[in-house]
C-alpha cells in the first residue's frame, strides 16, 4: 500500500509529503520541476528520516507516469497536486493551462483505474467560487470561475465527479484551498516562486528582505476595516495535515466530497503586512494603486464541514504563519540553490 503524490516537490506537495510519511504512510512522488526543485524531497527526507523514491515524470507523457505504476503495484491512491498555478499567466495562455491541466488529470486517472487504485484527493481551489455575494463560503455555494486556471479546477472537479458516476468504486475527495502561506517550522521546505511571486506573502517577504522595492496594495476603499482587502491565509502545514485526513475519508468510504480548506478568519492586506513586520523585525514599503479588476472585498472560508467530516480544522494563526516564511526566507533567501 502506497500513496501517489503527483506535484510532490512543489510547495504544498513537499510539505504534504512530511505528513504522510509522518503518518506512518509509504509514498512515491512524481514532479517534472517546471515549478519546484527535487532538493525539496531530499529536505523532505532529512525532515522525516525516511526513505522513498521519487521520480521526474510529466504527467502529460502516459507512458512514462505507467511505467511508475508498474514499477510499485502497491500504489493504491493519490494526492493529486500537479498542475500549472498562476492566475496571470493562465489569462495569457490559456491553452497552455488547458492543455496541461486537463491532460495531466485525465491520464492520472485513466492510470488509477488500470491499476485499481480508485482513492484520490484533489488539489482545488478557492477560485471555483467565482466572486462570491456573500461570506463566509461554504461548499454549496454556486460554482463560477473568473479565469482559465479556476476554470481547470473545476472543470477537473467535475471530471472526477463524472468518473465517480461512471465507476462507484471510486473515492473522491476535493479540497477547495484558501490561501495557503507559511514553511515547516524546520526552514528547511517552503515557498520556492520562481521570479516575482504571485502571492501575497512570498511579495511581502521579498520586499521585507530588500529583494523588491515595495508591494502594490491594489486599493484601500474597500468596504473592511482599513480599506483593502480581506482573504483567508491559511499554514501550509495545517493544508497538508488535512489531506491525511480527506485520504483517510477516501479509504473508509466510496463516492465523491467537497471540503473547503481555511481558517473562517479573514484578514486585509495591510493587517497581513504590520504580522510580517512584527514577527520579523523588517519593514514592508507599499504603495496604495488603484483596485485590480475582478477583486473582491472579502472572502473567506466557512471550515465547518471540514471539521465535521474529517475532523480537521486548522492549528496555526497568522503570527505562526508569518514566523515559519521568515524563518524559511532567512534560512533560504535564494529559494533552493543547488546543492
Amino acid at each position: 500500500m502506497a500513496i501517489l503524490i503527483t506535484g510532490g516537490a512543489g510547495f504544498i506537495g513537499s510539505h504534504a509529503a512530511v505528513e504522510f510519511l509522518n503518518a506512518g504512510y509509504d509514498i512515491v512522488v512524481v514532479d517534472n520541476y517546471c515549478n519546484s526543485s527535487p532538493i525539496s524531497l531530499e529536505r523532505v527526507k532529512k525532515i522525516t528520516g525516511k526513505d522513498f523514491p521519487y521520480y521526474e515524470v510529466d504527467l502529460c507523457d502516459k507512458a512514462a507516469l505507467e511505467a511508475v505504476f508498474v514499477k510499485h503495484p502497491e500504489i493504491d491512491s493519490a494526492i493529486h497536486f500537479a498542475g500549472l498555478k498562476a492566475v496571470g499567466e493562465s489569462v495569457e495562455k490559456p491553452g497552455l493551462y488547458y492543455s496541461n491541466n486537463l491532460l495531466s488529470t485525465l491520464n492520472l486517472v485513466e492510470l488509477m483505474s488500470k491499476y485499481d487504485a480508485k482513492k484520490i484527493v484533489f488539489s482545488s481551489s478557492a477560485t471555483v467560487y467565482g466572486v462570491p455575494k456573500t461570506v463566509p463560503i461554504s461548499e454549496d455555494f454556486p460554482l463560477s470561475t473568473t479565469n482559465p486556471y479556476g476554470e481547470t479546477k473545476l472543470m477537473i472537479e467535475r471530471i472526477l465527479k463524472d468518473i465517480w458516476v461512471s465507476d462507484h468504486e471510486w473515492s473522491v475527495s476535493i479540497l477547495r484551498y484558501f490561501n495557503p502561506i507559511g514553511a515547516h517550522k524546520s526552514g528547511m521546505i517552503g515557498e520556492n516562486p520562481r521570479g516575482i511571486p504571485n502571492n501575497l506573502l512570498p511579495y511581502v517577504a521579498k520586499v521585507a528582505s530588500g529583494k523588491l522595492p515595495y508591494l502594490s496594495v491594489f486599493g484601500n476603499d474597500y468596504d473592511t476595516k482599513d480599506g483593502t482587502g480581506v482573504r483567508d491565509y491559511i499554514h501550509v502545514v495545517d493544508l497538508a495535515k488535512a489531506h491525511v485526513k480527506a485520504l483517510e475519508r477516501a479509504m473508509a468510504v466510496k463516492g465523491v466530497d467537497y471540503f473547503n480548506i481555511g481558517t473562517g478568519t479573514g484578514y486585509s492586506v495591510l493587517e497581513i503586512v504590520k504580522a510580517y513586520e512584527k514577527a520579523t523585525g523588517l519593514t514592508v514599503n507599499y504603495k496604495i494603486v488603484d483596485r485590480r479588476p475582478g477583486d473582491v472585498a472579502t472572502c473567506y472560508a466557512d471550515p465547518k464541514k471540514a471539521y465535521e467530516v474529517l475532523g480537521w480544522r486548522a492549528e496555526n494563526n497568522i503570527e505562526d504563519m508569518c514566523v515559519d516564511l521568515a524563518n524559511w526566507m532567512k534560512q533560504n533567501p535564494n529559494g533552493y540553490e543547488e546543492e
